[in-house]
């Protein structure tokens, strides 16, 4: 299939898909004529491939760790391989700090809009 229909059939953009394609996680064939070639099992990387980036994975991480990646009854899955662990754990406290940033940007909004007049209004 050509990139159009991948794209159709994954629910991503093409562009996305040539971006997978440049950094090497989606390695599609090439026709005689050099059109892109996409098999069915292609629609299941991508779909991989999108659960790892919803998870908060770059696409240099899953390039490293995509032989860990495993797809069954339970959908898209890693099998704990060789550093993965520290990597994941490195994404957890990456969106832990953001939470807690977010958290702290959301208590002073509410202190800012908790006084009884606007920063603007005239007294």
């Amino acid at each position: 299939m050509r990139i159009g229909e991948l794209s159709a059939l994954s629910g991503v953009s093409a562009r996305a898909l040539r971006h997978y394609e440049d950094v090497g996680i989606l390695v599609p064939d090439r026709s005689s004529s050099g059109y892109r070639d996409y098999s069915l099992a292609d629609v299941t990387r991508v779909a991989q491939i999108r659960a790892l980036i919803c998870a908060g994975m770059g696409t240099s991480t899953i390039k490293r760790y995509f032989d860990c990646v495993r797809t069954g009854d339970r959908g898209t899955q890693l099998q704990m391989c060789p550093d993965l662990r520290a990597e994941l754990d490195l994404i957890a406290e990456a969106l832990t700090a953001k939470q807690a940033q977010l958290q702290r940007t959301q208590e002073q909004l509410r202190r800012l809009t908790s006084t009884s007049r606007g920063l603007g209004e005239a007294r």
